[in-house]
């Protein structure tokens, strides 16, 4: 609960009235390695921080396993359009590894959402630190080559780089396993 009140606070100031809310809402949960926390055709119904370990999300197309997030620690996540419209995903969301999670039910996110003034501030805040990743991810499709973008990912992401398997790894960054292999053994570290 420590890593996810301070993520809260290295966006906004809290008091500690907001930090009693903030605690009674969040349920801690200890998830294994390979545990689906969302399949597509269900509705998300929470919203989780990931206080330790690495989750993916991932939506099959065609029959293809295309990695769309890998979330490492300190971080928020869920299937967003599911979890606000409450229709049914098109994500799945596994654990990769052991987790620590803290999740949000949607009615207690309403109740925060209406009720007080900090969480509608913290919500636009890391709503708006996902968008300018998201839009940092296109570009870097569009202007940086292949090897450009795992150079970066390991740069920005070395426990992911060293956790999370060379398939979903390529496939986060849009090539095929082969191609990130031979990356792999052109850089000398």
């Amino acid at each position: 609960m420590e890593n996810l009140i301070h993520y809260i606070q290295s966006k906004i100031s809290l008091t500690q009235e907001e930090i009693q809310l903030t605690k009674k809402y969040f349920i801690s949960e200890e998830i294994p390695a390979q545990t689906n926390l969302l399949k597509a055709g269900k509705v998300e119904r929470y919203i989780y921080f990931l206080d330790t370990g690495i989750v993916k999300g991932y939506q099959n197309i065609d029959g293809k396993i295309v990695v769309q997030h890998l979330v490492a620690e300190n971080d928020f996540f869920t299937s967003l359009e599911s979890f606000m419209t409450e229709t049914p995903s098109l994500d799945y969301y596994e654990t990769v590894t052991d987790c620590k999670l803290l999740k949000i039910s949607k009615p207690d996110f309403d109740f925060l959402q209406q009720e007080t003034k900090f969480w509608a501030v913290f919500v636009k805040e890391v709503t708006n630190t996902h968008l300018n990743c998201k839009l940092e991810r296109v570009k870097d499709f569009q202007i940086l080559t292949a090897k450009e973008r795992y150079l970066k990912f390991m740069d920005q992401y070395p426990q992911l780089a060293l956790n999370v398997s060379i398939d979903n790894i390529a496939s986060f960054l849009g090539m095929e396993p082969q191609s990130l292999s031979r990356i792999r053994k052109q850089i000398v570290f």
